[in-house]
């Protein structure tokens, strides 16, 4: 079992005690440094506080089942606002809302599309575009996120 799997299956209980859900777990060499991240969000949003509060919480489990041989540095993070759409919640989470897409090869000339996200499954995804419906690959996606306007 993978790392991220495992300090997920250890700390989403405590995680969804507080009222947060558990939306990925990272583990990556950051500056020279191991560094697990915890990324948490709920309906009104994710402070600093709350930040603080999941750490506070999944810390001590971390350390009594330490599934991680390596020294790390914890981190607990909201979502983002523009955080890539990676796992099938991201996608539910965004159903009816305008994402950007870009692919790592253009289709009829274009890379980059901002559109509704209509529906989604395990391989592809259906996009409301200016020009009508549009299905991708899911492969085919470099990159899908929320699109922000200010």
């Amino acid at each position: 079992m993978k790392t991220t799997q495992r300090v997920e299956e250890l700390v989403r209980p405590a995680v969804e005690a507080l009222g947060f859900e558990l939306c990925d777990v990272e583990f990556q060499k950051e500056y020279g440094n191991w560094v697990l991240t915890l990324y948490i969000d709920r309906p009104e949003g994710v402070s600093i506080e709350d930040c603080e509060r999941v750490s506070k919480t999944v810390d001590p489990i971390l350390d009594e089942a330490d599934p991680i041989e390596k020294a790390y540095y914890l981190s607990v993070s909201s979502l983002g606002l523009d955080r890539p759409l990676k796992k099938d919640a991201d996608y539910a989470r965004n159903l009816g809302k305008r994402i950007e897409v870009k692919l790592f090869a253009p289709l009829d000339g274009k890379k980059e599309f901002v559109c509704e996200l209509v529906s989604f499954d395990e391989t592809s995804m259906t996009l409301r575009t200016d020009k009508g419906e549009l299905t991708l690959a899911r492969k085919d996606v470099a990159l899908a996120r929320p699109e922000l306007v200010f």
